[in-house]
């Protein structure tokens, strides 16, 4: 009976063993911010951010010198010719605004698509690794309380992603 009891305990804890094994963890943001493709994106979508935050600071500026030039006018104007001046300036604000909100809307979209076709590119190569490796599960790092570092697959799936995928089409 106690080589029965001993003979049940040694293969549980060697099932549970091998299956603690074979579950690993991979950091999604990672993968995204230092793989080549992403990073590259990462650049471009911030070049792009910058451009167009630099090209709408210009449009803001030019608009308050407007402003600051129709007040310095207000006493020279007819009240109609005012009125019909700051109608005119109210609408170029509220189309400054509209394009910027749109602009950015835009690189927030562009930011979103990039990162679903990273993931794309990066879900068959998991695969591939995880079929190669006998692993049963990934988890997302997010998703890990606590585990051995020795089970982080990140840096591996970042040199597979950097073989495969050098760079990302961006809109």
């Amino acid at each position: 009976m106690k080589k029965l009891i001993f003979i049940t305990i040694f293969l549980l804890s060697y099932s549970f063993n091998s299956f603690a094994n074979s579950i690993h963890f991979i950091d999604f943001d990672k993968v995204l911010n230092f793989s080549k493709a992403g990073g590259d994106a990462q650049k471009k979508l911030k070049k792009k951010f910058k451009s167009e935050s630099e090209k709408f600071v210009k449009q803001e500026e030019g608009i308050r010198k407007e402003e600051s030039d129709l007040i310095s006018q207000k006493k020279a104007l007819a009240p109609e010719e005012y009125k019909k001046k700051v109608e005119a300036l109210r609408k170029k604000v509220a189309n400054l605004q509209k394009n910027k909100q749109q602009s950015f809307n835009s690189i927030a979209k562009s930011r979103s698509d990039a990162r679903q076709s990273l993931l794309k590119a990066v879900n068959p190569l998991i695969k591939k690794y995880m079929e190669d490796n006998k692993i049963q599960m990934v988890f997302d790092k997010q998703a890990v309380v606590m585990g051995d570092t020795t089970l982080e697959i990140t840096d591996k799936i970042i040199a597979i992603l950097n073989k495969n995928l050098v760079s990302l089409k961006i809109n």
